[in-house]
Order: C-alpha cells, then sequence, then structure tokens
C-alpha cells in the first residue's frame, strides 16, 4: 500500500488508516481478524478512541506484539485537564503503550466548541512537552470543522488535522472553500491531514439503521462507489490518508481500493467534479447531533 508522509510528523502513514471505530461493538475474534488483515495489507496507522465503545479493550491487547511497526493515535473528548490526563492514562494502558505517536482533541465542530476546549487543548499540548505523546492533533466531523480546526491552527502549535472530505460536502460552497482554505493553511505549515467520511453516502433512514451494525451514518457498499469515495478523499489536494469507515464488514473492500491506489492516476478534475454532481442532491449527514444514528 502507498504511504504518505503525514506532514512534520515525518512519519510515512499508509494511505489507509485504520479507523478504531469499526471495533465499536467487535468481539474479539472479530477485532482480532479485521487489525490482522489491515496489517497484512500495509496499513501501519492505527487511529482509536475511548468514545468508540469497546474498540480499545478489544484492540489494545493486539498493539504491543507490532507496535514498532504502527503508528498509534488516540483522542479524547474531555474538556477539563484532569479528565483529559485521566483519558490519556487510560487509553495508554487500554493501547499496551508507554507513549502515544499522537493524541487528538476529539470532536471539536464548531468555533463555539474549540472555545470550550481551550483547557483541554493546553492539557494535551503539555503531554507532549512531558514525552507521553509525540504529536497532538485536532479532529471533527460537522459542517463547521474546517474553520474550526483553521483558527486552532492559528492558536496551537498542532502536528495534525482530520475532517469529513467527500464528494457531497464539496457540493457545498462554504464548506468546500473553509476545508480549501485549512488544506492550504496544512501544506504551508507543514501539518498533517487525515480525511474522514470518504465513503458516507447519507444519513441513515428509519428502521433499516436497526437492522445493521456499523457507523452512524449509511456508507456506500458498492465496490465501484466505495472506490470513487477514497480516490475522491486521496486525490484531494493536501490529503495524505483517509480514516477507513466504521464497519468490519467493508474494510476487505475498502483495503483493496486503498492497495491500488498507488499505481493508478488519482482523480481528474472532471472525475472529481462529477463526483461532486452525482452527490449534490443527496442529503449530508450532518449536523451529527440530528442525524447520526448508532447502527448497533
Amino acid at each position: 500500500m502507498e504511504t504518505r508522509r503525514l506532514g512534520r510528523t515525518g512519519h510515512h502513514s499508509s494511505v489507509a488508516v485504520l479507523g478504531g471505530a469499526a471495533f465499536w461493538a467487535a468481539e474479539p475474534e472479530d477485532a482480532a481478524r479485521g487489525f490482522a488483515l489491515a496489517l497484512d495489507r500495509g496499513v501501519n496507522h492505527l487511529d482509536i478512541a475511548p468514545q468508540y465503545g469497546a474498540a480499545e479493550v478489544v484492540v489494545g491487547p493486539l498493539i504491543p506484539p507490532v507496535r514498532d511497526r504502527l503508528f498509534v493515535a488516540a483522542k479524547t473528548q474531555r474538556r477539563h485537564p484532569d479528565g483529559v490526563r485521566a483519558e490519556l492514562e487510560q487509553s495508554l494502558s487500554r493501547l499496551g503503550c508507554d507513549q502515544l505517536d499522537l493524541y487528538q482533541l476529539h470532536a471539536v465542530t464548531d468555533l463555539d466548541v474549540l472555545e470550550e476546549r481551550a483547557a483541554a487543548a493546553a492539557a494535551i499540548l503539555r503531554a507532549r512537552d512531558e514525552g507521553l505523546v509525540r504529536f497532538v492533533g485536532i479532529t471533527g466531523h460537522d459542517l463547521g470543522a474546517p474553520a474550526a480546526h483553521l483558527e486552532a491552527l492559528r492558536r496551537y502549535d498542532l502536528d495534525t488535522v482530520m475532517f469529513p472530505v467527500y464528494p457531497r460536502v464539496w457540493a457545498d460552497a462554504r464548506y468546500r472553500a473553509d476545508a480549501e482554505a485549512l488544506l492550504a493553511e496544512c501544506q504551508g505549515r507543514d501539518i498533517g491531514v487525515m480525511a474522514i467520511k470518504a465513503v458516507a453516502r447519507r444519513p441513515w433512514a428509519g428502521p433499516e439503521a436497526a437492522r445493521r451494525g456499523g457507523p452512524w451514518y449509511e456508507p456506500f457498499d458498492e465496490p465501484t462507489l466505495i472506490d470513487r469515495g477514497v480516490r475522491f478523499a486521496l486525490s484531494t489536494p493536501g490529503v495524505h490518508a483517509f480514516c477507513t469507515p466504521g464497519d468490519l464488514s467493508l474494510l476487505p473492500t475498502v483495503l483493496d481500493v486503498a492497495a491500488g491506489v498507488g499505481s493508478d492516476a488519482p482523480l481528474s478534475e472532471a472525475a472529481r467534479a462529477a463526483a461532486v454532481e452525482a452527490m449534490a442532491g443527496d442529503e449530508v449527514i450532518f449536523p451529527l447531533a440530528e442525524k447520526a444514528v448508532r447502527a448497533l
């Protein structure tokens, strides 16, 4: 699988980052199979969080034997510095790590949330100074994330950002402008960029969500449309990697697509425009607070 330098972290991350949300309700045996599949396909970067159900518990024991070949990133949604520190120490223990490669201020969705998380940001920066984490970053869903992350880069010495990149949000002129401004700032400052929601389709509709496990939004499951979403994210200038979706059943197909990215040309501007046009009339999966359904 192709790797790309994740900005000033210097780590050459696989273009597919293993999204820990896929292990939300996984049994240990299923978690072990999914984790092994990802590593066998060349994935060398894990993104995980305490908010992802059982993920840290079932994946944690799998990390120590491969720690030397895995970039481990975790997150916190805590606001108070004491809570941030407690959750960081919990993640270190669960994941069997003395130090995390990346620790992220999680779910910063707009400027108001950024204001509320000022003390938490200071706490994760102190953790980097102490050597408990090597790098620090910010993540966020929702339509306000790019603007909030751009402001965060102005306030804090961050190493990475993670936000939604998929064709439907690129059809929103304001979102695209904010995202492209963020990407330009990241390129100028050598900030690592990870995309989320690459294969997002639309919000779950009615009882359909209750019938299948997986992410809180409906992802594409057709190989050609998964391919389009992954290639769209990875051909967006400035994006280094994308996080695999929170559905273990999709992981083999997503990894197959990611493995082929390096051998094919990136999506042309015409193909990118066609992808945006094809989804322009679809419902956006945000705002998360209104449209998210945990399909368990």
